[in-house]
């Protein structure tokens, strides 16, 4: 069975998709503009680098989302059917 990936730019159904696995939006630290969110990130219970993130809103992740031109490019399941964390953020 081969794994199946969707890419998006519809905010609820990647705000949807990141809280069903108990994400919450971030950006690394020390990133960050003068009243620019940093590096956008997720972050995942677990996840690497936990350290290294601060949460943010989802508004301000949303705004450096669309301003960069973004696009979220997210597993929906792993190839042997079990569920996934993988995501990406791509250009448009």
């Amino acid at each position: 069975m081969a794994s199946t990936s969707t890419t998006t730019t519809d905010h609820e159904e990647i705000r949807r998709w990141v809280e069903e696995h108990d994400g919450k939006p971030a950006s690394v630290k020390g990133t960050e503009g003068s009243g620019d969110a940093g590096v956008l990130r997720i972050d995942f219970p677990g996840g690497a680098g936990e350290d290294q993130l601060e949460h943010i809103e989802w508004d301000d992740w949303f705004e450096k989302f669309d301003r960069e031109g973004l696009a979220f490019l997210y597993q929906q399941e792993k190839a042997d059917g079990s569920d996934s964390t993988f995501f990406k953020l791509v250009s448009r």
